[in-house]
């Protein structure tokens, strides 16, 4: 199976994997009879630096945001050090636009256990916490019930499976912050500290959980890893593009037909993913913008999507990137100033406050973009947001100030027409008054 050029015929033939159409994956007894938890006994007989290179060759890059490659983040994690070692599996899945992970705890949570198994076999891990957002109060409960059955099945726990493998997997409940999902805030709070991002250096590898060595990966690449040791790296590699190949999901929503999260191969045109997936725009408007991976990356024009595929080498040169693959699709009679207005507050409300050019940054930027709401703006405004936006992005511990200050600043450099048009009319407002 080879995806590398996406077709029609490769969609006709794509088959999922993550999310089957089989809807009874979340039934244990069903799972096994699918061949569910064959890839953790096929992980088991290999050594564990066998699996994490089975892992790097697949490259299989992070699903969070990061992009950043699974096999070689896992092999940061010290070999002979003598503490407890961690996997953080972040399901907090906060980001605006995004809705993905939550339909592997729907549909297949034994996918996701079964590579937290896997993950924690290969990196000689003893514990794993899987952190949702508090607000996924239904699907952490369905997470908890696969996971109590996996107990009662000897899947995880003591001798998995007869073998001197032991470890335990537990649910850790955020409390609707969205900074928790940045990974050293995600490791403060399961420690019952306040969600604050820590500096680095140490990263994780070396000082994560209460001191001790500390993997973090989202809930959608942890699903990806069974499907790697089952197949194997070569055929997971030549799915989608060569650079960020396997299967990724997609969720889409705004003003479009058939909004959900769709299950495809990497570097599927965007266009096609708006129209042919989900089904095009209603009453056939055009398309004013796109945010192609979630509310914090940079925004898209609409007549400027020609040629743009769905994998981060593709929507870099594009001048954003893949982020969470949460795409928000607005149409032709879209108010762009609300849109970034309603961005900038949800920013500056989740700001964890730890770092100065954040905590200001978001407020001033928020008040700047109230004053266009209103019809108050200055054209000088313009420049001033522009600035503020600048001197947030690289200042800030964590990335909560760059994901601030990216739709500000793509809003301006891609549509600055918008802002003009909105200072003309304060103007007129002022005038008539």
């Amino acid at each position: 199976m080879n995806f590398h050029t996406a077709d029609t015929e490769q969609l006709n033939t794509w088959k999922r994997v993550i999310i089957p159409d089989d809807r009874d994956l979340y039934k244990i007894d069903h799972y096994l009879a699918r061949g569910g938890y064959k890839a953790l006994k096929k992980a088991l007989e290999m050594k564990p630096e066998e699996v994490i290179d089975e892992v790097k060759r697949s490259n299989l890059r992070g699903r969070g945001g990061a992009c950043f490659p699974t096999g070689l983040k896992w092999s940061f994690m010290p070999k002979n050090s003598d503490k407890p070692k961690y996997l953080c599996v972040n399901g907090d899945e906060s980001e605006p636009g995004t809705f993905k992970d939550r339909q592997i705890f729907e549909y297949n949570p034994h996918l996701l256990i079964e590579g937290t198994l896997i993950a924690c076999y290969a990196m000689n891990i003893t514990a794993a916490y899987i952190y949702i957002r508090g607000e996924y109060g239904k699907w952490i409960r369905m997470l908890q019930k696969a996971i109590d059955d996996a107990y009662a099945n000897g899947l995880i726990g003591e001798r998995i499976f007869g073998t001197e493998f032991s470890t335990r997997v537990c649910i850790h409940r955020g409390a609707g912050a969205y900074i928790c999902g940045e990974e050293s805030s995600l490791m403060n709070s399961i420690e019952g500290e306040r969600g604050y991002p820590r500096v680095r250096p140490p990263f994780p590898a070396q000082e994560g959980l209460w001191g001790c060595p500390t993997t973090i990966n989202n809930v959608e690449t942890i699903s990806n890893i069974p499907i790697i040791i089952h197949y194997g790296w070569e055929w997971y590699s030549k799915i989608g593009t060569i650079k960020h190949p396997g299967p990724i999901l997609v969720g889409v929503s705004g003003h479009i037909n058939n909004p959900g999260v769709f299950e495809m191969p990497t570097g599927e045109p965007l266009l096609e993913i708006i129209y042919k997936w989900a089904g095009g725009v209603p009453r056939n408007k055009g398309i004013k913008a796109v945010i192609p991976g979630g509310s914090s990356t940079m925004i898209l024009r609409g007549d400027q999507l020609e040629g743009i595929r769905m994998d981060s080498e593709s929507l870099k040169n594009a001048g954003s990137s893949v982020g969470t693959a949460g795409i928000i699709v607005m149409d032709e009679d879209t108010d762009l100033i609300q849109v970034i207005a309603r961005i900038a507050q949800f920013y500056y409300h989740e700001s964890c406050g730890q770092c100065t050019p954040c905590r200001e940054g978001t407020d001033w930027m928020f008040k700047i973009l109230k004053r266009f709401q209103q019809y108050e703006a200055k054209k000088e405004d313009i420049d001033l947001l522009l600035d503020v936006a600048n001197n947030i992005e690289g200042n800030t511990i964590c990335a909560l100030g760059d994901a601030a200050a990216w739709p500000v600043q793509s809003m301006i450099h891609n549509f600055r027409d918008e802002f003009e048009k909105r200072v003309q009319a304060s103007t007129l407002k002022k005038i008539v008054a």
